[in-house]
């Protein structure tokens, strides 16, 4: 993707936050995680967080192909066992000390954050190379104005998935456009039905990814000074949408990771729902051996008014960590890595890499046959291209709070983005980053 005008003063802005707010980025000591071995090999270490569950294919599996193939270049994995955040922190600490790897796992909205802590390469020029290999959108997820830290992983676009076979019996087709889904809400909730859950402890995810559908860009800059606009247009269109289904009672209300929402999938009130791309892997699990079994379908994301776009909910980049010893080297085994579609698909993924991904067995009975692999790839090139995160992200967690407050009806869905731009604002200011009034 290339850069937008705008970007120069986006790297202007980051790295005088990185000097004021942490001073870390000119000091940090150089990591251990790329050395030479004893026969001059290089040694790359990478630390991730993959699943490695049962009928995956091991991340150590496919590293050892790599270890085969290229005996000048050694990696060791090691897999983190414990939360995303926690991972960071042993991050944070072990390059600190000179004992971080050469490669980590780290979702895009971390990406700004650990880059202005100093935690990470600015890898541009080897990444340039390897641009072409990944969708626009997932590529952007590791870049910081001209800096590049590493390769995109894996994607979170949001779709829609949806009973077909309810959608018949009730006469309708899978929505296209905002207008659709309003109206397919009204017919079904008449029907004692739903085709959309308003899920407030996904909130901060799920409501900037639809701001991001409708076009939406929340982060940018005005000289060196960022600027926070999480309530435009696109974002007042989400919410408008929503609190209309709220008020009408044409949504079901309830937690994504509550019992509400599996109750109301397997009884077969709900019957559709907005959710990222990644939940295709486990979503319908609990209707295997139903008759609801093989009746789900997943489509693209209805038009948010930007029209073929949809925004991000999750995904993960390989990055380089500062103080990596061999960079170059490590890059080459980060794309050779992420571009193994296949063997990540068998992981959960939805690979960022371009490329044909053969649909599991699982998930074609699940879905009915369809191949959802694909239709998910084409909800990953059709990503933002120009969504960044900013510093402080993980902040606005906030929303969640604001969300469920709008889905008891003591705020609205409006507020939920107040309360984003309020939070970010505060946020950046206390990294120490000139925020424009």
């Amino acid at each position: 993707m290339a850069p937008t005008s705008r970007t120069p003063r986006i790297a202007a802005a980051v790295a005088l936050g990185a000097v004021s707010a942490f001073g870390l980025a000119a000091c940090a000591p150089a990591a251990s995680g790329g050395s030479d071995a004893g026969d001059g090999a290089v040694t790359i270490e990478y630390l991730h967080r993959l699943p490695d569950g049962e009928g995956m294919t091991p991340v150590a599996e496919i590293v050892d192909r790599w270890n085969e193939e290229h005996p000048d270049i050694q990696v060791k994995a090691t897999k983190f066992d414990g939360k995303a955040s926690d991972m960071i922190l042993k991050l944070e600490t072990d390059i600190k000390a000179g004992n971080g790897p050469c490669l980590a796992q780290t979702g895009y909205s971390e990406v700004p954050q650990l880059f202005v802590k100093g935690l990470l390469e600015d890898v541009a020029d080897e990444a340039k190379a390897y641009e072409d290999n990944y969708s626009a959108g997932a590529f952007s997820g590791m870049r910081v104005g001209d800096a590049i830290v590493g390769l995109p992983q894996d994607t979170g676009p949001l779709v829609y998935f949806y009973n077909q076979a309810a959608f018949d019996a009730l006469g309708l087709d899978a929505p296209t456009t905002l207008d659709d889904l309003a109206a397919d809400s009204a017919v079904a909730a008449a029907a004692g039905k739903y085709v959309t859950a308003f899920t407030p402890d996904e909130a901060q995810n799920w409501l900037a990814g639809q701001s991001a559908a409708a076009g939406d860009t929340w982060f940018s800059t005005a000289g060196e000074e960022w600027s926070v606009d999480a309530e435009a247009e696109g974002s007042q269109r989400v919410a408008a949408f929503w609190q209309g289904l709220l008020d009408g009672k044409q949504t079901l209300a309830t937690e994504r990771w509550g019992e509400g929402f599996t109750a109301a999938l397997n009884d077969g009130s709900l019957i559709g729902h907005v959710g990222a791309a990644w939940e295709a892997g486990f979503l319908l699990d609990s209707l295997d051996g139903t008759p609801a079994e093989g009746q789900w379908r997943v489509a693209q994301l209805p038009d948010f008014g930007a029209g073929a776009m949809t925004g991000p909910d999750g995904g993960s980049g390989v990055a380089v960590m500062k103080g990596c010893e061999h960079p170059a080297e490590a890059m080459e085994f980060n794309d050779w890595f992420n571009t193994q579609v296949d063997d990540l698909a068998s992981q959960g993924l939805v690979v960022a890499a371009k490329g044909t991904v053969e649909t599991p067995e699982k998930m074609l009975r699940q879905f009915g046959g369809q191949d959802v692999l694909a239709e998910l790839a084409t909800a990953t090139e059709n990503l933002n291209p120009d969504f960044p995160y900013a510093p402080g992200f993980s902040t606005l967690s906030k929303m969640n709070e604001t969300a469920a407050a709008a889905a008891a009806g003591t705020a609205t869905v409006a507020d939920v983005f107040t309360t984003a731009q309020d939070t970010a604002v505060a946020s950046l200011k206390d990294l120490g980053l000139p925020v424009a009034e």
